[in-house]
């Protein structure tokens, strides 16, 4: 509770700057593909409000978003974790400085095909499946099948807070199936009735079935009261206190009449 406090705090501040002069004309966004709905939303509407300035988005991943903010070829990096210590100690090698600002909340959810039967899973469930120790779901009440893995590669915050929430910091086995996006987890599942996945709540469609955790479903209410185990703060980060267009940007992201109605229509949480 307190980092997520840190974090909305955080943000608000952002909201009682007042814009520098220099303007960049030009933003650059690169990184997660959990956050990159929310971007595009926010930024196809932020370019109709200032139709001078162009928004370039590029997904990757979270590690490549805060890896591109540290060498300097993005303004903005989005990412579904928070930057790791060893993350800010390169940047501050080079002279930069990451700034977090949280944009959204998000929960991640199991995903199944839709003939699936099981509507339920523990979380020690789930950390077995991953790691290779449940192999069939008859084992966990389902059909008499092999369960196909499919996870995240490693340069994926969905990946790390997969890691962190479920897996507690035990690695998923070699035999999992990798992806490099949540729409890959999601086409893959919906084909395979097997499969397994995890998503980030934006990516829910009716292609997958989304399951409960320990008998609580992946919803906006649970996500921001904290009773389901999965979820998470999503983030932008700049270099160093943002200024000018991108400065202008963030505050329309994280104003609750502006940038966070599209949060909402982009299937995830709001802050407020």
């Amino acid at each position: 509770m307190r980092q997520k406090l840190a974090t909305v705090l955080c943000s608000i501040a952002a909201l009682c700057l007042i814009a520098g002069s220099a303007w960049a004309d030009t933003i650059t966004i690169k990184g997660s593909t959990t956050v990159l709905p929310i971007a595009q939303k926010v930024a196809e509407a932020y370019m109709q409000q200032f139709p001078d300035v162009k928004i370039t988005l590029s997904g990757g991943g979270s590690g490549n978003g805060i890896k591109a903010l540290i060498d300097g070829s993005t303004d903005i990096a989005d990412s579904s974790r928070f930057i790791k210590d060893k993350e800010v100690k390169l940047a501050i090698e080079k002279g930069r400085y990451p700034v977090p600002f949280a944009v959204a909340y998000d929960c991640i959810v199991p995903v199944v095909h839709p003939d699936n039967p099981i509507t339920n899973i523990t979380s020690m469930q789930l950390k077995d499946i991953y790691m290779g120790k449940i192999k069939n779901w008859r084992e966990i009440g389902g059909p008499d099948r092999p369960i196909v893995v499919i996870s995240r590669d490693t340069s994926s915050g969905t990946y790390e807070v997969w890691e962190e929430k479920v897996m507690q910091k035990e690695r998923v086995f070699p035999a999992a199936l990798l992806q490099a996006s949540n729409g890959a987890i999601v086409q893959a599942v919906s084909k395979n009735p097997n499969a397994i996945g995890y998503i980030g709540i934006g990516y829910i469609d009716g292609t997958v079935k989304g399951l409960m955790v320990d008998r609580v479903a992946g919803t906006p209410e649970s996500t921001l009261n904290g009773t389901y185990p999965i979820s998470r703060a999503l983030y932008m980060f700049t270099q160093g206190w943002p200024v000018g267009d991108t400065l202008n940007f963030i505050n329309f992201v994280v104003h609750p009449e502006k940038g966070q109605k599209y949060v909402k229509d982009a299937g995830f949480v709001p802050l407020y």
